[in-house]
């Protein structure tokens, strides 16, 4: 018998990502409490988190030192207009951000989530070069399986596919580049003979159009929404070469893979390389409250620092921008990873995450298996030989789903990818107790 919470829910609520018809047969678990990687439901059963609330959580749920940064938040300031007004939270985060930042970021501009953190840079990129009378450089390129947002901008400088199919004749133009999908390579070159000849396409993009060019939208190394890939540094490398060589800005959007998914605290320290925009959310205020930032450099900022009447202005502007709550539960998560050595600590476990991964290449259903950090995946294929992935109607990902939650795990397949983005305080007995429950779950199909 359904709960009443739950007909209370779905008479009401409208929940992302779903077709409501099926709710009828799959309701919503009414989750009632949190702690560490856990969530438990009203009937007493727990569920372990190893996708950190899509992707967002990072210290596990309900860290004292969050919650406590929080509550002190709101006996003196809930919330201000940061135009024309400021406060100490969003100036003491900047400086933070800006001083873990690559290269010469030097500027952060805030919103509310990551979709709007990615619309920001695009609209500076855009505006940058009208500002500085170069109005012609006005497209951008991205890759074909990238994803960035579900907003019009964001959505087409994103891959069309299932999500924004529905709305691509609302898109702006841009350029698409392959994508460095190793397992299934666009230029068909083998991963063990390839010198990432996969970014030999992006730069014929931009030797054909970077007057046109504004800027390259890339993720760091993981594109993770078009299915957990996980590409060689190399290619972050060229890319962030070509974009100066053709003098084009390098937008990278780190909402999923910064605040230490990868391994680092953002994913382009692997590569070494300094973007002209840095996108970040989700893990940002360690998934307590919506909080975004757009970090650019000194040289962009200068494009818009001019006399009003030279209509230089950006005119862009979220209401909760730098919500004063939001920012101190940030500068807490950022103490909370100075305390507890959160990244130091990642790395010890990392290899054994890793390792337990690596078992799941012998099962007959899987056919490639990848991950950095504390995200990794399984890619199912209905043959390992040619490589043919199950079809859409077959719904592998809804039974692995389904077996999953008996198995006390949140497993929330894209497509046939099955995957993990584990927060960065999961215990080394945790990791062998989810990776084991989720290897029981494929084997069993």
């Amino acid at each position: 018998m359904m709960d009443n919470w739950i007909k209370k829910d779905l008479k009401h609520i409208w929940h992302p990502y779903t077709q409501m018809k099926e709710c009828a047969k799959y309701p919503p678990i009414l989750i009632e409490k949190a702690k560490g990687i856990k969530l438990y439901d009203n009937k007493g059963n727990f569920y372990y988190d190893t996708i950190s609330s899509w992707w967002c959580n990072v210290h596990g749920h309900n860290h004292p030192r969050i919650t406590a940064a929080i509550k002190e938040q709101l006996d003196s300031l809930d919330h201000v207009l940061l135009a024309g007004f400021t406060h100490k939270p969003a100036i003491r985060l900047a400086e933070k951000l800006i001083a873990l930042a690559p290269g010469k970021l030097s500027r952060v501009f805030y919103s509310d989530n990551g979709s709007t953190a990615v619309e920001v840079a695009l609209k500076l990129s855009f505006q940058y070069w009208r500002n500085v009378g170069r109005e012609k450089k006005n497209k951008f390129v991205s890759l074909s399986m990238g994803y960035h947002g579900d907003t019009i901008g964001t959505m087409s400088v994103s891959g069309i596919d299932l999500f924004n199919k529905t709305f691509a004749s609302l898109f702006f133009s841009s350029l698409k580049a392959p994508s460095p999908y190793c397992y299934r390579c666009p230029i068909g070159k083998n991963i063990d003979t390839c010198n990432t000849d996969c970014v030999i396409p992006l730069e014929k993009i931009l030797k054909e159009h970077s007057r046109a060019i504004s800027a390259i939208i890339l993720e760091p190394l993981l594109l993770a929404a078009g299915g957990m890939v996980v590409y060689p540094k190399r290619y972050l490398q060229e890319a962030a070469r070509l974009a100066k060589k053709f003098d084009v800005h390098l937008i990278i959007d780190e909402v999923a893979t910064g605040f230490g998914r990868t391994g680092k605290f953002f994913s382009v320290e692997h590569a070494g390389i300094e973007p002209d925009f840095m996108c970040l959310s989700k893990g940002i205020t360690a998934g307590y409250l919506p909080l975004a930032a757009t970090l650019t450099t000194e040289r962009i900022y200068r494009a818009f620092y001019a006399d009003f009447s030279r209509n230089k202005t950006f005119y862009h502007g979220h209401t909760y921008t730098a919500n004063p709550i939001s920012c101190s539960a940030a500068l807490a998560s950022l103490e909370v990873f100075k305390e507890e050595k959160t990244l130091e600590e990642m790395q010890k476990k990392i290899p054994l995450f890793h390792g337990l991964m690596e078992r799941f290449r012998a099962l007959p259903f899987v056919g490639d298996v990848r991950y950095i950090g504390f995200v990794a995946a399984a890619e199912l294929v209905k043959d390992k030989k040619s490589k043919k992935p199950f079809g859409l109607r077959e719904r592998v990902g809804l039974k692995v789903y389904e077996k999953a939650l008996k198995e006390q795990l949140i497993l929330r397949p894209l497509g046939n990818i099955v995957y993990f983005f584990l927060p960065l305080c999961v215990k080394e007995k945790e990791i062998k107790e989810v990776v084991n429950r989720a290897y029981s779950v494929i084997d069993s199909l």
